[in-house]
């Protein structure tokens, strides 16, 4: 513990509020929440013994800034958006992107449909779900829609509204046609009723139905409906399969294991909805918290920003703040953190999927390190850079016969791509095709940059530059090092692709790396980026020029005016002959753009090809 820490934990308070932990270089590495900030945060700067994850944490923490807030409820709050903010490495990090499917069913209009939604809404629908983990919400759809006449439709059905006519689903008996009131808002309500009680997890009804109409299609030889009213079976099948016995279906239930070595952990939920395991997913979760329930309480908090709060959450630790997540949840929610019968059960079984996933999980995190960290480790050692290579920027020329001459250059951050930084040059001021021109001017124009410091995304030093080529072009490129006084400060090397030769500046004999090996791969998977993004840019912009018009040069002729003229016109050439009145003609053209096109071909005469 350094002197400002030790200064900032006499200043501490014991009032409720967030603390943030930062790095040497500033950057947030860990948000917190605390009942007692002076209390929580003095806990991890004291001498005692504390998880492997939380002490690297704390061995990483520079300084600390808190805030000061009303309630436990306002910490909670900003913590979330502090979190969401910086993106803290050690922080339970869940995507806010892709939600799981519900089916929606809207019981305040007449005749409700069903649909599927990833956003759960306080608008008084009934939501089923969420589906995932080999259950589709599509198919469940359908299965539904194969048995009971539920309108699909997005017609705005009232009560007073009348369509014209019924449409196809009604003639094959898919539809009750309640836009042409074939049936009553009653019977249709009845309709709804079951299909909200096979989505509560009672099968029978539906199963009866659908066997039978499947029965039917074959004997009346309708072999094709037959079969997908069979896969229709196989789905409530699956679903049947899922039951938990002894457990009501009129339970909803969301399990969740926390399981950790201490460095890593995984959090287990499964989710239990009408008597049935609807599916198990694993989250491998780094958070630095000092108890283990606290975890799991930081996981549940973001989980449930998105989804449905169930009647029950079954958890494998017990958490100090209970109160504060039913005041976050506004609803009575059942939290059990001692199960016994039937829910232990399902505990024990979220714990055993935890530990496999986390053996999985570890072994594919080795193999990642090795692929990348390790591999750049490798990589210095096998080349002897001076630097280890953290940041490798390759570059590659494309073009054809020296036309539409591109440079890419393509940036691995710690052994993975960061497409962020990638970055593509036009070639200016080389002619005919000569690659190591092409390399030196774009080399040029990015070393430009970093000398200077001019622009974001060149301000950060490579540790190794690649080139894609042999000795000719990783001499011509040592040359533009020199020029800029860089040799001493960034290493170099050449990749040759026929023998995947790794050349060096000033050095006549290449070097073999051993072949497969996790250096190898690496520079391999660097040169083979840059040749796809180089060839990406040079045939992005062949079309851009085969595809570009004169009539793009005219001010007030954009894409859908220029094809528009041609459309009537049929080429440029015929555009540039007509008239001010025959332009007028064009639907898209006002006489004052019609004027300007003509004035703008008897400006500027252009000689058309034969054949253009």
């Amino acid at each position: 513990m350094n002197n400002k820490i030790r200064e900032k934990l006499k200043l501490l308070t014991t009032q409720p509020g967030v603390y943030i932990m930062r790095d040497k270089d500033g950057n947030v590495i860990y948000v917190g929440k605390a009942k007692n900030l002076k209390n929580r945060v003095s806990q991890y700067f004291r001498n005692s013994p504390k998880p492997s994850k939380v002490q690297t944490m704390v061995d990483n923490v520079d300084i600390f800034d808190y805030f000061i807030t009303m309630s436990e409820m306002d910490a909670l709050a900003l913590e979330s958006n502090l979190i969401k903010k910086y993106q803290p490495f050690y922080n339970i990090l869940l995507k806010d992107g892709k939600q799981f499917p519900y089916i929606k069913i809207d019981m305040k209009e007449p005749f409700p449909k069903l649909e599927i939604v990833r956003k759960v809404k306080k608008d008084g629908a009934k939501y089923f779900g969420p589906y995932f983990a080999g259950i589709d919400a599509r198919e469940i759809l359908k299965t539904i829609n194969s048995a009971f006449k539920i309108r699909t439709c997005n017609l705005k059905i009232t009560e007073t509204s009348m369509a014209k006519r019924e449409c196809l689903n009604y003639s094959l008996g898919l539809c009750s046609a309640p836009c042409t009131k074939r049936i009553s808002k009653e019977d249709y309500r009845k309709e709804i009723d079951r299909v909200i009680n096979f989505l509560n997890g009672n099968d029978e009804e539906i199963e009866e139905i659908l066997t039978k109409k499947m029965q039917q299609a074959a004997e009346n030889e309708n072999f094709e409906n037959a079969i997908l009213l069979r896969d229709r079976l196989k789905m409530i099948a699956k679903l049947k399969q899922r039951v938990v016995a002894n457990l009501p279906k009129d339970v909803s239930k969301d399990v969740f294991a926390y399981y950790t070595d201490g460095l890593s952990g995984v959090i287990t939920n499964m989710v239990v909805r009408g008597g049935k395991i609807l599916g198990i997913i694993s989250y491998p979760c780094l958070d630095a918290e000092l108890e283990e329930g606290q975890t799991l309480f930081n996981f549940i908090v973001q989980y449930y920003q998105n989804l449905l709060v169930p009647n029950e959450i079954i958890l494998s630790h017990n958490i100090e703040d209970k109160e504060l997540l039913y005041e976050f949840f506004n609803k009575k929610v059942n939290i059990i953190t001692n199960p016994h019968g039937i829910n232990k059960n399902l505990l024990d079984m979220a714990l055993v999927n935890a530990k496999e996933y986390l053996n999985k999980y570890i072994e594919k995190e080795k193999l990642k390190y090795n692929n990348t960290i390790g591999a750049i480790k490798s990589l210095q050692e096998k080349l002897h850079l001076r630097e280890l290579p953290e940041r490798m920027e390759c570059y590659d020329i494309s073009n054809i016969s020296g036309s539409n001459k591109v440079c890419s250059m393509v940036v691995f951050k710690n052994g993975e791509a960061s497409k962020k930084d990638y970055r593509k040059f036009k070639i200016k001021t080389v002619k005919g095709s000569n690659d190591f021109a092409s390399l030196a001017e774009a080399l040029t124009r990015r070393l430009k940059r970093l000398v200077e410091q001019n622009g974001e995304s060149f301000k950060e030093k490579p540790n190794l530059i690649i080139i894609d080529g042999g000795k000719g072009q990783i001499s011509s490129c040592y040359e533009i090092l020199k020029e800029f006084g860089l040799v001493d400060k960034i290493d170099m090397i050449g990749l040759a692709k026929k023998q995947e030769e790794v050349f060096f500046p000033n050095r006549s004999e290449p070097m073999l790396l051993r072949p497969g090996s996790a250096e190898l791969k690496l520079i391999q998977r660097i040169r083979d980026e840059a040749h796809r993004f180089a060839i990406t840019y040079h045939r992005n912009i062949r079309t851009a020029k085969m595809t570009k018009s004169v009539l793009d040069d005219i001010p007030g002729v954009g894409p859908k005016k220029r094809d528009a003229l041609l459309k009537a016109f049929g080429t440029s050439e015929e555009v540039s002959k007509a008239s001010i009145d025959l332009l007028q003609t064009v639907p898209e053209i006002s006489p004052a753009l019609a004027s300007t096109i003509y004035n703008y071909f008897h400006e500027h005469p252009i000689e058309y090809k034969a054949e253009e």
